[in-house]
């Protein structure tokens, strides 16, 4: 693609090559945007000869600071913000004769335009659904891309756990890519074949502008509670955050909204597409109600229709409801979309159960939030337990502190016993962060819990414990196979705890 293509709609501040300033009218100018470029990179170390090499502010890393790296591996075009004092004086000096520089405004915000450019404006191309909120995203565009591929459907999936382009997985860091992976990876999915996708909207990914060029269909909102303030600095930004995705949203498509959640309606009070809502407690387009339920799933009335889900808890109804809601407003024939539903199960790691002897049961959760851990536990609670609910939990090091007595004061309302243990320490003691959740505990809470920094001797000692007829909630980690310890990954998953745990139990 050549330069002039590929800027387009980008805030140019300046451009020139050398020492020479280009201009609209000058003949350099149409040489050089006549060029094509090879490649666009956000990372100096993956540029080769010709790349285009945008040097983006990070959280962590300024990429102005990585532009000679770059120059020197081969780049021939730096997209950037700034000129570094080194390459002021390597432009005197004369050295950077044919390397073209252009300055904007805002290197994200020409990010997001330049692999728009570069990629054809994929997400114009297909039916793109993006779902915001704290807890939720996983569960619903996963089980949005099931439900659609169950019409016959070829479909993308962007999530926490995988993305895929049809049936074809690929692995995935963030929960939303940066700009330029995104882009790719949205043409891939049309390139497939697909007609739809269905993508997590993280706040970060709005906050730094990687979603700023692409068209939705519509977007879902699931509900907000305390998470990320570690970034966001407080829950009012974290909050407009995601009122700025359904801000951008366009009259043609639409935002569908948990009006359950307080925040349900502030955050779609701006947007330009047709609101409807949803609701398990108040009148809404889509209500549901939960009939009767036990740990294998529910029976759930959506407008009307009974459908029996492989789900439980008021939390998956809402789930369900959005999807539901979804596929209607998609056009989806209604009959069909009942037995879809019927036939869905869990994502993984999202409550996922595991039968041991003696009625006893662990269930597997990615709770991680005080708000998604009171909604396992007071489903679990529902159920009604003959033994007793556990609860083994611990908080992320290096995020958020400010939820951890939340979650430790959440633990002793509804728990009959807890393991407090680490989750992914990090660079923090998991003393420290144990610490942290204890203080949110009264003295008869403490009494009631155990404090086990290592996390498999916590899970097995639960599962040791536990009597006949009780629920163990492993909560924290769902679906992660790791551990982070420090700045380093190691393999722990807590179903394999959890049946090694039975085994352990049982052996004798």
């Amino acid at each position: 693609m050549t330069l002039a293509n590929l800027l387009n709609g980008v805030d140019v501040i300046r451009e020139f090559q050398g020492k020479e300033e280009l201009y609209q009218d000058t003949a350099l100018h149409c040489l050089v945007n006549s060029y094509n470029i090879s490649d666009v990179q956000i990372d100096s170390r993956l540029c080769t000869k010709g790349s285009l090499f945008i040097a983006v502010r990070g959280n962590n890393a300024d990429g102005g600071k990585y532009i000679r790296d770059a120059i020197e591996r081969g780049a021939g075009y730096i997209v950037c913000e700034y000129i570094p004092e080194d390459e002021e004086i390597a432009l005197k000096e004369n050295k950077r004769e044919l390397i073209v520089y252009i300055v904007v405004r805002n290197c994200r915000v020409a990010e997001s335009k330049i692999a728009r450019n570069l990629y054809q404006d994929p997400s114009a191309s297909l039916n793109l659904i993006g779902v915001t909120g704290t807890n939720g995203k996983t569960s619903i565009a996963t089980l949005l891309y099931n439900t659609f591929n169950g019409f016959g459907f070829k479909c993308g999936l962007i999530s926490t756990i995988a993305n895929y382009i049809d049936q074809e997985k690929i692995e995935t860091i963030n929960t939303t890519p940066g700009s330029l992976e995104l882009n790719r990876l949205i043409r891939k999915i049309v390139d497939a074949g697909c007609k739809y996708c269905f993508m997590e909207v993280s706040s970060h990914a709005v906050d730094q502008g990687r979603i700023a060029e692409l068209k939705y269909k519509g977007g879902i909102f699931t509900n907000l509670t305390l998470d990320h303030l570690d970034y966001h600095k407080s829950f009012d930004n974290y909050r407009n955050c995601k009122k700025r995705f359904f801000d951008s949203l366009s009259p043609d498509a639409f935002a569908l909204t948990n009006i359950d959640d307080v925040n349900g309606e502030y955050v779609v009070q701006e947007t330009k597409a047709e609101v409807h809502t949803y609701s398990c407690k108040n009148p809404a387009d889509f209500k549901a109600r939960i009939i009767e339920q036990t740990i294998e799933g529910m029976k759930l009335n959506i407008n009307g229709t009974t459908m029996n889900c492989n789900f439980i808890g008021e939390y998956n109804a809402e789930n369900l409801t959005a999807i539901y809601g979804t596929a209607v407003l998609l056009g989806a024939p209604h009959d069909q979309l009942v037995t879809i539903m019927e036939g869905l199960h869990s994502v993984a790691g999202r409550l996922e159960h595991i039968k041991g002897r003696e009625n006893i049961i662990a269930a597997v959760d990615y709770a991680h939030t005080p708000d998604a851990l009171e909604n396992v536990l007071k489903t679990l609670k529902c159920l009604k337990p003959q033994g007793d609910l556990i609860c083994v939990f611990g908080c992320g090091g290096d995020r958020d502190k400010s939820k951890r007595p939340i979650m430790g004061k959440i633990a002793g309302e509804y728990a009959d016993k807890i393991y407090v243990t680490s989750d992914n320490p990090r660079t923090e003691n998991p003393s420290v962060i144990i610490d942290d959740i204890r203080e949110g505990m009264s003295l008869s809470v403490r009494q009631k819990s155990k404090f086990i920094p290592d996390r498999t001797e916590a899970i097995t000692q639960a599962i040791q414990d536990a009597r006949p007829g009780s629920i163990v909630l492993v909560a924290g980690k769902g679906h992660e196979n790791y551990q982070i310890i420090g700045t380093t990954k190691h393999h722990l998953d807590d179903k394999e705890i959890v049946k090694a745990a039975f085994e352990l139990k049982y052996q004798n």
